[in-house]
């Protein structure tokens, strides 16, 4: 079976399906928490919503996953982060917290929004270099996180108490959306890098 073939079938594929004992195996999926290249591992929280336009990466414990050997069987490498919600209504940023498996739940206080930002403005997007500009980013001296959500079309800077300004940046990112197939617990056949595949490109 091609690459394109398997990909396009696999995104198509209902989250959580559960065939039985059936040959077809099922599928899952989830945010990026954790990668390990040289273990060959990943590591989700898994989404709970049926609706992928309002997911709930909310499932814990986190799920991890062997990577199929097969080179022909894997996607693009995930980008790892443990942002799992941004509430603007609520000044709320909800991050995984690995020390702990556990979320938490931080109030921000907004020092700067705007809404309505398509992936191509050139608020957060570079014309001259043709590519994205890198979020977020953690201004220590005043203190501020700035954050561009494509999925909300936000961006956003807020400021914290000082011992979160000291964490990687990548607690403040989300993860990439990954598909994982598989017939054996823990071990994916195939996987698919969501955010990062364009199943349709030939």
């Amino acid at each position: 079976m091609k690459k394109y073939n398997w990909l396009t079938a696999l995104a198509m594929m209902p989250i959580l399906i559960t065939l039985g004992c059936g040959e077809l195996g099922k599928v899952d999926q989830g945010r990026v928490v954790q990668f390990d290249i040289n273990k060959g591992t990943v590591t989700l929280i898994r989404d709970k919503s049926p609706n992928p336009q309002n997911p709930d990466n909310s499932y814990l414990p986190p799920i991890t996953y062997t990577l199929p050997v097969k080179p022909q069987e894997m996607g693009p490498e995930p980008k790892v982060g443990l942002r799992m919600k941004l509430d603007i209504q609520k000044k709320q940023i909800v991050i995984f917290d690995p020390a702990a498996q556990n979320f938490k739940t931080l109030q921000y206080i907004l020092v700067d929004q705007k809404e309505k930002i398509a992936k191509d403005n050139p608020l957060v997007f570079d014309k001259e270099k043709e590519q994205s500009i890198k979020f977020p980013v953690i201004d220590r001296e005043k203190k501020t996180i700035t954050l561009y959500s494509k999925r909300q079309q936000m961006l956003i800077t807020f400021t914290l108490p000082d011992e979160y300004l000291a964490l990687p940046e990548y607690t403040w990112d989300s993860g990439d959306e990954v598909r994982i197939y598989y017939k054996e617990a823990g071990k994916a056949r195939r996987f698919m890098n969501v955010t990062k595949t364009d199943i349709f490109k030939k």
